[in-house]
């Protein structure tokens, strides 16, 4: 019997696949790629932390992109299945953007969020 593959936990549009492989192409020696977390933080409890990590955890969700390997923090995957995520920039702001149907509310800074 063939085995079904499990879709990611998380989807990355295009252009946050593009940022994934911009990081990695300036990333620090030893990095093996970007890592999406969601530490206790700000007005509401959880926020959003990209950072380069330099090794697998085998609890970490693993995505594989054109530019380079994303990992989703195991301890934050029940905060995140079923998000999209996104880079945007304008002329002010540049940053990812997260649609996170988990998500029950957000601080009024947009900084954090709440499950």
């Amino acid at each position: 019997m063939a085995t079904r593959v499990r879709p990611a936990a998380i989807t990355l549009t295009p252009s946050a696949e593009e940022r994934v492989a911009d990081l990695m192409s300036r990333a620090p020696d030893g990095a093996i790629g970007v890592k999406l977390s969601t530490p206790r933080r700000g007005c509401s409890g959880l926020a959003y932390s990209v950072d380069y990590v330099s090794e697998a955890n085998p609890f970490d969700e693993r995505i594989d992109t054109p530019g380079g390997t994303f990992f989703v923090d195991g301890p934050s995957l029940l905060y995140l299945i079923g998000s999209t995520m996104d880079w945007r920039e304008d002329d002010f702001t540049a940053g990812f953007v997260f649609d996170n149907p988990n998500a029950k509310g957000a601080c009024g800074c947009g900084e954090s969020f709440t499950v």
